[in-house]
């Protein structure tokens, strides 16, 4: 359905995405003259962090400017403010643990474009064992527009805990770049960890690929656009073989059915297209709808088990998506699956549950999956004590009831 005064809108808001992305282009040329794999000094890091700092902050006032900031985005602002206040106690402890611990390997590089920084998170030296390590290549949500790597920093820090070596991956946002880049991006960096993960203790026969949110959606368009490359037998840099599995969090996979949900959730149909690069690309970028092109049959063939979750009080990305998405992958012959958590929001399975600590069924599914063929690793696992609570239960609840998302 077309919403009032979209196209003149459209038409400002892509033209100005066009001419941010090609300032960014320009002026970040110097800092990317950099070598995959190899991890900042320290000197040359902070530069590079008051260079992205600037970048960003550049980026929110140009793209304010045409979201015609008006009553509803910023009684979201306001609620988003108070959100992260409440929990506030929880990202302290992971942010120090981020920026201090000697098991995180922050802003490696893995391309040459804007963002293209990957954070890899080690096991502790009390929970590592000899022999190389699981890996989970995990890419952040973020409504394509806020996504940054150190989001997945609590994810990092809990599964490497288990011996499972995380791997988050940064790419560019709108409006410093749309969804090819974004892809594009993604895919790369899945490229480095295959290519590059035994340097860090990794197993490269085992790493399975993750996305939340936006990086569900992202990450799983990476995945079957691989796969399609391979059955056309074009030349890759990475090979889909080396992904035992795919685990979608939250996603959202068939674009043109949900553009007017997101609208009405606040990500206005006009900005939505720009990020998407227009209504005509929309089928281009829905995994849901890719596998079911009939020239993609044989790709199909090559994609590894999806596991999608999803909580069914989820309002931001309706569980239904993860459901339709599944149904498709049954009806072509793919293998997966789809578990569904009652009373579960947006937030719930990727941040307030393991803010919680104790038990947490989406964090033991995941360490049981990827533990599974290692008897070693799962007495391990039986014997590890429970995460440990990060904040008080009085805080969370506010924070869900408060939060925008």
């Amino acid at each position: 359905m077309q919403m009032p005064g979209d196209q003149p809108f459209l038409a400002r808001a892509t033209t100005l995405a066009a001419d941010i992305i090609t300032d960014n282009r320009k002026s970040l040329k110097p800092l990317n003259n950099t070598v995959p794999g190899r991890i900042r000094p320290k000197g040359e890091a902070s530069l590079h962090t008051v260079v992205e700092t600037h970048l960003v902050t550049r980026l929110s006032f140009k793209l304010s400017s045409y979201l015609r900031l008006g009553y509803h985005w910023i009684t979201r602002l306001l609620a988003l403010c108070i959100y992260a206040m409440l929990l506030m106690p929880g990202f302290l402890q992971v942010a120090f643990y981020y920026f201090f611990s000697p098991q995180v390997h922050r802003n490696v590089v893995y391309g040459n474009k804007p963002r293209n920084r990957v954070d890899i998170y080690l096991p502790t030296p009390r929970s590592s064992r000899s022999s190389p390590k699981p890996v989970v290549a995990f890419v952040t949500g973020g409504a394509w527009i806020i996504g940054y790597k150190a989001w997945g920093s609590l994810l990092g820090r809990q599964l490497s805990e288990r011996d499972i070596i995380v791997a988050c991956i940064d790419y560019r946002n709108f409006p410093q770049g749309t969804i090819s880049d974004m892809v594009e991006d993604v895919s790369q960096g899945i490229s480095f960890i295959c290519n590059h993960i035994t340097e860090y203790g990794g197993d490269p026969n085992r790493i399975y690929l993750m996305g939340q949110s936006a990086g569900a959606h992202i990450s799983a368009c990476a995945l079957v656009k691989q796969a399609i490359k391979e059955s056309r037998r074009e030349k890759v840099s990475w090979s889909i073989s080396r992904i035992k599995a795919y685990f979608g969090l939250s996603g959202g996979y068939n674009l043109p059915s949900l553009v007017d949900h997101f609208h009405d959730r606040g990500l206005y149909r006009s900005v939505f297209l720009s990020i998407m690069e227009g209504e005509e690309r929309l089928e281009s970028f829905s995994p849901d709808i890719m596998t079911q092109d009939l020239s993609s049959r044989k790709a199909v063939c090559l994609l590894p088990p999806v596991i999608l979750f999803h909580g069914i009080e989820d309002w931001s990305v309706p569980s239904d998506a993860s459901k339709a998405f599944v149904d498709t992958l049954h009806g072509v012959g793919a293998q997966a699956e789809l578990i569904l958590y009652k009373g579960k929001t947006h937030l719930d399975l990727f941040l307030h549950d393991p803010l919680r600590g104790g038990k947490d069924e989406l964090f033991d599914y995941l360490v049981e999956f990827i533990h599974s063929n290692n008897k070693e690793a799962l007495a391990m696992d039986a014997i590890a004590p429970p995460r440990r609570r990060l904040i008080p239960e009085f805080l969370i609840k506010l924070a869900r009831r408060i939060s925008p998302f």
